[in-house]
């Protein structure tokens, strides 16, 4: 099998390493850190698809950058969900989420204060790959915690059965590698 995935997101051509997930399955790895020209294209694609929200919420931390920078393009406030809660985040509100490349469970927590800039507001719910779909769960329980309306998920890509749902927004479809 090749060692990389070539492929275009947002007119940018790409080559993503493969990695072994489990004995039956590799994936193409997508790590947006570092690639500021892809981030901003993505960015740009994105709000194009996303339609009208008031705020950005994401998780900690590969969506960060997708996140600011949609933020950035469109004046509109982004907020993200934290894997742990700090010494200045209070009354935290958590929820736990499995997702298919973190080995364990891990919890998202939103400070009240953050908490407080998703009520009653239309929150586009945004993640680097759209997978499995457990972080959205996990983004969707804590935005209906806060009393914010989800009005859109999206990603850069969809991963595997992701990309045939109908329920969110992506750019470009990541197939899954099956070993035989």
């Amino acid at each position: 099998m090749a060692e990389t995935y070539k492929m275009t997101i947002a007119g940018l051509e790409r080559e993503l390493p493969i990695c072994p997930l489990n004995e039956k399955l590799d994936i193409a790895a997508f790590v947006m850190f570092s690639d500021v020209e892809l981030t901003v294209a993505a960015a740009s694609e994105l709000l194009k698809k996303c339609g009208d929200f008031d705020v950005i919420l994401t998780a900690e931390s590969k969506g960060i950058p997708l996140a600011f920078e949609m933020a950035r393009q469109c004046g509109k406030p982004y907020v993200v969900a934290r894997k742990s809660v700090k010494l200045y985040m209070k009354n935290p509100i958590s929820v736990t989420v499995k997702s298919i490349t973190t080995a364990h469970e891990q919890v998202l927590h939103l400070a009240e204060d953050k908490a407080a800039m998703l009520r009653d507001k239309k929150v586009l719910i945004l993640d680097d790959v759209i997978s499995t779909g457990e972080s959205l769960i996990a983004l969707e329980k804590l935005t209906k915690a806060a009393g914010g309306n989800i009005v859109c998920e999206a990603a850069v890509l969809a991963e595997g059965d992701a990309a045939e749902r109908d329920d969110i927004v992506f750019l470009e479809k990541l197939p899954l590698f099956y070993k035989l």
